[in-house]
């Protein structure tokens, strides 16, 4: 069984401005030093330099869906956003993804937003395994004007990300601890 928590991290920031990037470059990091890394990583599709859909990604299998495109007219979707609808079937399949994703050395989250922390939809399964502690480094993407409901998982760190070049490593985020694996 692995030990608890070192660390978790909650990354913040504008829209567009990195986070998910950032989140992949860790996965790939935390993957080549043979970690066991679990989660969803949510990259935007982009059709003629605009957001048009995201994407889910199982950063175990790499499996990839679609999880929600942009609204256009009226939204007759039963889970959505003020911009986004859901795809009903890839909640399902990413809360399954996040029973199974603890224990893990790094779990990542990208990312919580209304839906699950005011709407109590989404990746309501990513709550609890956050809230397990079941992982050695925890990150957890939160857009800014959610910050204040992160005290659920208080000790956290927040980090804003400005860039999606910004310098990020697992030694940043551990903080001197050695980066083998447990």
């Amino acid at each position: 069984m692995r030990s608890p928590v070192s660390r978790l991290w909650i990354l913040t920031g504008s829209i567009g401005v990195g986070k998910t990037a950032i989140c992949q470059r860790l996965v790939a990091e935390a993957q080549g030093r043979g970690w066991d890394v679990a989660g969803i990583f949510s990259p935007g599709v982009y059709q003629g330099g605009q957001k048009v859909a995201i994407d889910a990604v199982d950063v175990r299998s790499n499996e990839r869906r679609r999880l929600a495109w942009r609204v256009t007219g009226e939204n007759s979707a039963v889970i959505h956003t003020q911009e986004w609808r859901f795809d009903p079937e890839t909640l399902c399949w990413g809360n399954t993804v996040f029973e199974t994703a603890v224990p893990c050395d790094f779990l990542v989250v990208d990312e919580i937003g209304p839906l699950e922390l005011e709407r109590k939809q989404g990746w309501i399964t990513a709550l609890s395994a956050i809230a397990s502690r079941a992982y050695r480094l925890g990150v957890v993407v939160l857009r800014p004007s959610l910050l204040a409901l992160a005290v659920r998982w208080s000790p956290a760190h927040v980090l804003a990300i400005r860039h999606p070049d910004q310098p990020l490593t697992l030694a940043d985020l551990l903080g001197g601890e050695p980066l083998g694996v447990r």
